[in-house]
């Protein structure tokens, strides 16, 4: 691949490397996880990139490739997933200082949350991220409409599990 390709792809990972913490934060328990399914993405994002039409904006499109990965990956732990070698990788990304220690709110949020289904979990950490219910639907390829009920139905089983 191109120098230009390479450096398009690690400026818009370099930018939206938080949301894919945050999706490993969901979807993992634990540091070595968490690194483990960030690394498994950001492989999976490079492999993808030379697909990535931009016909919607990166964001989106990474949402929907590290939703997927970290779906695939950890809904049946039981099978193994064939991975790349990343020491070769390493060099696209200034891994961030990640904080696990963050405030109790988060916490109990976050404990709610893993509860919830994969669907769901995607749903919420959307919706907690600002996305609107079109971007939403789009990136989970089911309809606003849909989108916006599913959440109402979360909201309601967050308050139970938070407030028992």
């Amino acid at each position: 691949m191109s120098d230009d390709i390479e450096k398009s792809f690690v400026q818009q990972l370099q930018a939206n490397q938080n949301i894919i913490h945050k999706i490993c934060r969901l979807y993992t328990n634990g540091d070595d996880a968490h690194k483990d399914l960030f690394q498994e993405i950001t492989i999976q994002l490079w492999k993808a990139f030379p697909k990535f039409r931009g016909e919607s904006k990166f964001s989106t499109w990474a949402y929907r490739v590290a939703l997927n990965t970290a779906i695939t990956l950890y809904r049946k732990s039981t099978r193994t997933v064939a991975t790349t070698e990343y020491d070769n990788m390493r060099h696209f990304l200034k891994e961030e200082d990640y904080n696990y220690e963050e405030e109790e709110q988060i916490k109990l949020m976050y404990k709610a949350v893993h509860q919830l289904n994969d669907i769901e979990k995607a749903l919420v950490f959307m919706y907690l991220e600002d996305k609107d219910y079109q971007e939403i639907s789009e990136t989970l390829g089911i309809s606003e409409v849909n989108a916006r009920v599913k959440m109402n139905r979360i909201k309601g089983k967050l308050k139970k599990i938070l407030n028992p």
